[in-house]
């Protein structure tokens, strides 16, 4: 223990800052997770699917109210007004203000046209947004905490809240006949109490609630992002507000829970990219992009083999979520489960695209995306049922991924003396075998003898392999941070 301890302390700020991060990440979802049990029982599948539909408009509405500004133009905001930084946060804070009272004036103007369009009560508009507006404030201000390595702060904020927040709810909504009003309500309650500290923390350090230098420096960077920010977020959030117009709001509930746990494993898409991201980029600016084929491979792998195990235990970790009314969610887990591999693998090719500010091609590809879901889900869900959603949610994220691709290797023709940085042959042949292990796990779930066969000899073969998997993940985790090179180009 005393080892370890010496070192951690040994470790820069930075390295510290990461760390620190990480957890916090990997806590926050997972008193997520430890409470989702609790409320798929308080709730009918009905009033948790209406949840989970509230969330999917709150992800679209607010990137037409806050422009996103919390995102990428404020990463390089705060690096390129280093000088300027309290002044620039806090005109940011009230540039999305001004943005969230104008659209609250709006909504209430034609507040009967907004509520039909959402199907949703006045009260729970009106959270949304004061929720739109919260979220940005903590956003901005976790950012500023990121970027200057605070992060003992950021760390006891997001814990504190995000053991409130269900803390809160679960009394709410055992006291409440509204049980979906009363649950975004106690989220409400929690945020503002913290949100409005934080906003007035950083008016007061930059003493600019509007700077017209920045205000047009935001917009400017920022709108022409729109498409790519609002298809993105209908890609991974229009699955539930279509399955309650077309099925109705109890298979948007079984839906909600069964995206919800698959994406449980975003945390190792989150936790291996935040490892391999700084050297993915220094690997770039070099040109030496021969060198990344083997960390990309082994991180692919990594995260197949974790989502197939997820696919494997999905029929156990569904009875632990949740009562027998959410029953069917196991057959949507595998398809979404299969997505999350995607969403790690764009993102390893999209990084080309993001170092040379080729912007155009992640919005096309976004924007596509987004386009086909919606499509696919218009024929599909009605002929199919709620189930056919999370298939053409991995259809969708396949074409995403292969899009960029695409657009890397144009990057790379471009940019890289036509080097490319993976061979596409090995891509495919992990794939291949990641989405053929994962289909054929799915015809064992009526089978319980033979997958509690097969979950033996994976366990088996972990324990005599154990040696070369270890290396593996130690060979990401080796991979060095750059020490000097600001913060990685993102949108």
């Amino acid at each position: 223990m005393g080892r370890i301890l010496n070192r951690y302390k040994s470790l820069s700020v930075q390295a510290k800052a990461s760390f620190w991060f990480l957890i916090c990440a990997f806590l926050q979802k997972g008193i997520s997770i430890i409470t989702t049990p609790i409320f798929s029982r308080l709730m009918t599948t009905e009033e948790y699917g209406r949840f989970g539909v509230f969330y999917s408009w709150f992800g679209i509405v607010s990137v037409f109210v806050t422009l996103n500004l919390f995102a990428g133009v404020y990463s390089q905001g705060l690096v390129k007004f280093s000088k300027e930084r309290a002044v620039f946060s806090s005109s940011m804070q009230g540039l999305v203000l001004v943005l969230t009272l104008l659209y609250t004036g709006i909504y209430m103007l034609f507040r009967g046209f907004f509520n039909n369009l959402f199907n949703l009560s006045t009260m729970q508009m009106l959270s949304m947004m004061l929720l739109i507006w919260t979220s940005a404030v903590f956003s901005f201000w976790a950012e500023e905490q990121r970027v200057e390595f605070r992060y003992k702060a950021i760390v006891v904020f997001s814990l504190i809240m995000a053991v409130l927040k269900p803390t809160l709810g679960v009394i709410f909504v055992i006291l409440s006949d509204d049980k979906v009003t009363a649950r975004i309500l106690s989220i409400v309650i929690v945020e503002l109490l913290f949100c409005s500290v934080l906003f007035l923390m950083q008016i007061r350090r930059g003493q600019s609630f509007y700077s017209k230098k920045f205000w047009w420096y935001a917009l400017a960077f920022n709108l022409p992002l729109i498409p790519h920010y609002l298809s993105a977020t209908i890609l991974s959030g229009a699955d539930r507000i279509m399955i309650e117009n077309i099925t109705g709001s109890g298979d948007a509930g079984v839906y909600n829970l069964a995206y919800s746990v698959a994406l449980i494993m975003t945390l190792f898409n989150t936790s291996l990219m935040q490892t391999i991201s700084p050297w993915i980029y220094k690997k770039i600016k070099s040109k030496n992009i021969r060198d990344l084929g083997k960390v990309a491979y082994t991180s692919l792998l990594i995260i197949a083999v974790v989502n197939l195990f997820l696919i494997l235990f999905a029929p156990e970790i569904v009875r632990i979520f949740a009562p027998p009314q959410y029953a069917a969610a196991i057959w949507v887990i595998p398809p979404v489960a299969m997505s999350v591999y995607f969403m790690f693998s764009y993102d390893l090719f999209a990084k080309f695209a993001f170092y040379y500010e080729k912007t155009l091609f992640v919005m096309l590809a976004s924007v596509i995306g987004a386009l086909l879901n919606v499509l696919l889900n218009l024929v599909a869900i009605p002929c199919f049922g709620f189930i056919a959603a999370g298939y053409t949610t991995l259809i969708c994220y396949m074409v995403y991924a292969v899009l960029h691709y695409l657009f890397m290797q144009k990057v790379c023709r471009e940019n890289c003396d036509g080097v490319m940085p993976y061979k596409t042959g090995t891509l495919l042949k992990i794939t291949s075998v990641f989405l053929a292990m994962g289909f054929l796990l799915i015809l064992t779930y009526r089978k319980n003898i033979l997958r509690y066969g097969l979950i033996v000899l994976l366990l088996i073969l972990g324990i005599v392999l154990r040696k070369k998997i270890i290396a593996s993940v130690e060979s990401i985790l080796s991979v060095k941070k750059p020490e000097s090179e600001g913060t990685d180009p993102a949108v």
